[in-house]
């Protein structure tokens, strides 16, 4: 499995990343809410471990926005706190399952194997549809109909922010956060980006599905079915 963690205390991450390592996943790091969500906008993961008590942005918050942003990756919370209100906020915010610390290894590993058996077992979602459009989030390899594009991080970021949200709205702010955080470019950088990609899978067919919305953003639309 390829897993997220999200765990501010340096010495149980490290527990269970040599522990996960050990038996043959693959594990990326945050320490904080907002790298935990940074990274799990950028990439695909089979699931994610996200603490609950975190620094700056709680888990709870994270869970939330990436649920409402499309991220539909299976997420196990991990909490100091067994009260119901507090296993129940992370259910509401999306959360998949729970384990209260201290916790055993291979209950962990066993809960977040079923969580992504269960995936698995009822829809693909290593793969984004839009139109004849679609985006392999392991390879990043972008394709429509017979044509198949590698895009690079960059590229890939955006296409996966528009084509989760599609056919609703991207904002340029949005768009900046998610792929230089804090570090904001010039915003010609994004518009370049926005012409690379267009050149891949809009240039060469019939219709774009890119649409620039002026003073916005941008939008994934599919003239087939849209008037």
């Amino acid at each position: 499995m390829k897993i997220l963690l999200v765990e501010d205390n340096r010495d149980i991450a490290g527990v269970i990343y040599d522990f996960f390592e050990m038996h043959g996943h693959q594990l990326d790091y945050a320490v904080d809410g907002k790298q935990g969500l940074d990274l799990a906008r950028k990439h695909h993961y089979d699931v994610i471990v996200l603490d609950v008590m975190l620094p700056g942005i709680s888990g709870t918050t994270v869970c939330a926005n990436l649920r409402a942003e499309g991220v539909d990756t299976p997420i196990l919370m991990l909490t100091a706190r067994d009260q119901n209100s507090d296993i129940l906020e992370g259910f509401s915010t999306g959360a998949d399952d729970y384990l209260v610390k201290p916790f055993d290894l291979n209950i962990l590993e066993a809960r977040l194997t079923a969580l992504n058996r269960r995936r698995d077992g009822t829809s693909s979602t290593s793969v984004l549809h839009f139109g004849d459009l679609t985006l392999d989030l392991s390879s990043r390899v972008i394709s429509r109909n017979q044509c198949r594009f590698k895009l690079n991080q960059t590229l890939f970021s955006i296409a996966k922010m528009l084509m989760l949200r599609a056919p609703k709205i991207v904002t340029r702010e949005e768009l900046i956060s998610a792929i230089w955080q804090d570090d904001e470019p010039d915003t010609d950088i994004l518009r370049s980006h926005i012409y690379q990609l267009r050149n891949k899978v809009d240039k060469p067919f019939e219709y774009a599905y890119i649409r620039t919305v002026p003073k916005v953003g941008y939008q994934l639309v599919n003239q087939l079915t849209d008037e």
